[in-house]
């Protein structure tokens, strides 16, 4: 790609939009120009930042942002991602991808995880894209990496959930119940209806009639619509874990294949998607942030049953389950439009 390729960030401040300022300050980018945007900036130069050694201008939104802009990355709330989203639909001659799960059940709205159904971009060229749930992202490449050696009858995915999928709010209420309950203070409950500090807790949304939550259906249903299984064999659940950042899950497969720790081991060695840590407790919260990579951090083959095997993941939810998946599939739309 010859021409000069300008971006916009929409979002700036948030925590995906921290991320992929930092991504898009890397050498080797592909993207020339980013303009930066932000809804709690109220007039032009108020606010700045640092960008590829230089300072930058964070400008306040307004509706022709995106003009003369060939993609958007819409990293902002949920109203702002819709409004913006709507626009790039109707009228602005760029492409944009949303980060923030608001296109996410929209039928019109291709998902995309880049390496598994990304050829929806040249076969649609859709000028929306929606940046699949951080768990989806995680297992979708998971399962389909275990797919092309193994059959899979059952897919279990016991989930931990960071308190950053809370945004900036989520994290400080963590900091602040913590510090809090160590010296015998009350503590704010704004973000959690309940004790989040050194506790765990059951998803607060409400459940349908079998006791799943809508984020636990979402993810499910975003994983059989990425993967092209309808019959995808997976349940899983999501627990509040009172920690900052990356999703840990704990995953249990059964095959109608005997399976050997060091076949397994080999198939994701041979990955550049995923980390595998032979000790285990490299595969921590506290050492993934931060990652680009799926980290794998113990398998265990149960001894009378060869075919069922449990796995331990971790992945940052801001970078391997968001951001990089985001910039991957920006490039290939990029190059199409380009081509």
């Amino acid at each position: 790609m010859k021409q000069k390729i300008r971006v916009a960030l929409v979002g700036t401040d948030s925590l995906q939009g921290k991320e992929l300022k930092t991504a898009l300050d890397r050498p080797g980018t592909i993207f020339s120009s980013v303009d930066f945007f932000d809804t709690d900036v109220d007039e032009e130069y108020s606010k700045l930042t640092q960008f590829r050694g230089e300072p930058a201008v964070i400008h306040p939104l307004a509706s022709g942002s995106l003009l003369g802009a060939n993609l958007a990355f819409l990293a902002s709330g949920a109203d702002v991602n819709r409004n913006f989203g709507v626009n790039v639909l109707k009228k602005q001659n760029c492409r944009a991808i949303d980060l923030s799960g608001v296109f996410n059940q929209d039928p019109e709205i291709p998902l995309i995880v880049n390496g598994i159904n990304d050829d929806i971009l040249a076969q649609k060229r859709p000028r929306l894209v929606a940046n699949p749930h951080p768990v989806t992202i995680m297992l979708s490449h998971f399962y389909h990496t275990l797919l092309k050696s193994f059959n899979i009858k059952k897919f279990i995915g016991f989930v931990l959930q960071p308190v950053s999928v809370f945004g900036e709010e989520g994290i400080h209420e963590l900091a602040e119940q913590s510090v809090a309950l160590l010296n015998g203070r009350a503590f704010p409950r704004k973000v959690f209806k309940e004790q989040v500090a050194f506790n765990l807790l059951f998803n607060e949304e409400q459940p349908d009639s079998n006791g799943f939550s809508p984020v636990e259906l979402q993810i499910i249903n975003e994983m059989r619509n990425i993967l092209d299984r309808p019959d995808l064999p997976l349940c899983l659940s999501v627990v509040q874990a009172p920690v900052f950042h990356t999703y840990s899950v704990m995953v249990h497969l059964e095959t109608d294949q005997d399976i050997e720790k060091k076949g397994i081991e080999k198939i994701f060695k041979s990955s550049a998607l995923f980390k595998w840590n032979p000790s285990g407790w490299a595969a921590t919260p506290a050492s993934v942030a931060g990652k680009n990579e799926i980290h794998i951090g113990r398998i265990k083959i149960e001894q009378k049953r060869p075919g069922c095997v449990w796995m331990w993941l971790v992945a940052d939810n801001l970078t391997s389950g968001s951001v990089v998946n985001a910039l991957e599939v920006a490039e290939k739309m990029l190059a199409l439009e380009m081509d």
